[in-house]
């Protein structure tokens, strides 16, 4: 049974053509007028098995961030069917899940929470997220007073420190500095190592051949090319010169 499959997926959202009166919209609606849509994702199929290191690559606009959502439950596909067997961590958007108002420490729980931890299971690892997110006394400040890397740093520790089967991250180790991003690394070969799955997307080619053993290259929402990484990357560097 494969841990992540898409079947003939599509994700469309309404295009918008500027701001119109109520009674315009609902007159279009009464005749039957269909609003515009934009696709996403379009006709996507894949799967992975349990312990593959999936790269999702592309330009900006391709896609990588819609089938990530659809991974994590974020969305439902319009057309399709996606299955995803195990227990989901997602490193998204910069500071999702996180209130900036509260504490790094009241941050940990609310985030755990989101991910399935309880109180206290997450008073079990709180010690261990605290000491490798590395922030020292700014875990008992409120989260808008963290630079980008600090938020980072936390959200990678609470995310890999919940036991997920399946962890997803969409290029927001970027923003960490050297020294964090090869310990998120090695944390990630460890994760590996255990037999986990990984979906991640990056624009680092050197990046994802460290990573992953398998690679997804989307244009314009539909699947360019499915395989080992060195030969796409190669042919999606080539294709951008």
């Amino acid at each position: 049974m494969p841990v992540i499959e898409f079947q003939h997926v599509s994700k469309t959202f309404p295009l918008s053509r500027g701001s119109k009166l109520l009674r315009v919209f609902l007159e279009e609606r009464l005749k039957g007028h269909h609003r515009q849509v934009f696709y996403a994702l379009r006709d996507v199929s894949f799967r992975v098995e349990r312990g593959q290191s999936l790269a999702v690559i592309g330009s900006n606009g391709a896609g990588k961030s819609t089938l990530l959502g659809l991974v994590a439950g974020l969305a439902d596909p319009n057309e399709g069917r996606i299955e995803v067997n195990g227990k989901v961590a997602a490193l998204l958007e910069l500071g999702s899940g996180f209130h900036p108002d509260l504490t790094g420490r009241e941050n940990v729980f609310l985030n755990a929470s989101i991910l399935g931890l309880n109180r206290k299971q997450t008073e079990k690892y709180f010690d261990s997220i605290a000491e490798f997110s590395g922030i020292g006394d700014f875990i008992e400040e409120p989260i808008r007073t963290y630079s980008s890397g600090m938020v980072v740093r936390l959200a990678f520790a609470v995310a890999i420190h919940i036991d997920p089967e399946i962890l997803i991250i969409d290029e927001v180790l970027a923003v960490g500095d050297q020294a964090f991003q090869e310990k998120c690394f090695e944390k990630i070969r460890e994760f590996k190592r255990q037999g986990r799955t990984l979906l991640f997307v990056s624009h680092s080619g050197d990046t994802v051949k460290k990573l992953c053993n398998q690679c997804v290259w989307l244009e314009h929402g539909k699947v360019r090319a499915i395989g080992e990484p060195g030969p796409i990357l190669d042919e999606y560097s080539g294709g951008k010169d």
